[in-house]
């Protein structure tokens, strides 16, 4: 069940956030003002931890320009996505996260779904979303809901010592 977030439900704010595996690397590349890309399996799958989103829960509960959707199942809260109005007037996704018990099962879809929903009730022209290269699950999760790569930052993580090789790709989805 996916439901957004209010009062009485912020207790579930970044519950779901746990390491994503490493399983390879998404090689985009762009020639005669198109994007392609091909993938890059690593030998050896690894974890990756991600701090919670900073954000304050309250910060988005009853807001026009933000939201907070949570899918809620038999063991609480599965995932949530958080979303709110970008720079450039697109619903930006800020957090996606997923447990790890329930990837691979809908609930990813299902929290996409109420993003584009919402954004699209709120009158947003579209949908973006900002993840890691090597975080090649992502990649592969919002190239199959119909986002398209928008661009690739190569120097967005350089000065981080735990991401220093990553490239941020940045996702969009028009409506």
């Amino acid at each position: 069940m996916i439901v957004r977030m209010t009062q009485s439900n912020m207790a579930d704010f970044n519950t779901a956030n746990e390491p994503i595996d490493i399983i390879g690397r998404l090689l985009p590349k762009y020639e005669n003002g198109c994007w392609s890309c091909a993938e890059e399996l690593f030998a050896f799958s690894s974890e990756k931890p991600y701090e919670p989103n900073a954000a304050r829960a309250g910060d988005y509960v009853g807001r026009q320009d933000k939201a907070v959707f949570f899918s809620i199942g038999g063991d609480g809260c599965e995932g949530q996505i958080v979303l709110a109005k970008n720079w450039n007037g697109y619903a930006l996704i800020e957090d996606f996260c997923v447990r790890k018990a329930a990837r691979r099962s809908g609930v990813g879809s299902a929290l996409f779904e109420a993003a584009v929903a919402w954004a699209k009730s709120a009158g947003f022209p579209g949908l973006a979303a900002e993840t890691q290269d090597n975080n090649l699950a992502a990649c592969r999760f919002y190239a199959k809901q119909g986002m398209a790569i928008g661009s690739v930052d190569v120097i967005d993580y350089d000065k981080l010592p735990l991401a220093a090789e990553e490239k941020a790709v940045y996702w969009y989805m028009k409506f």
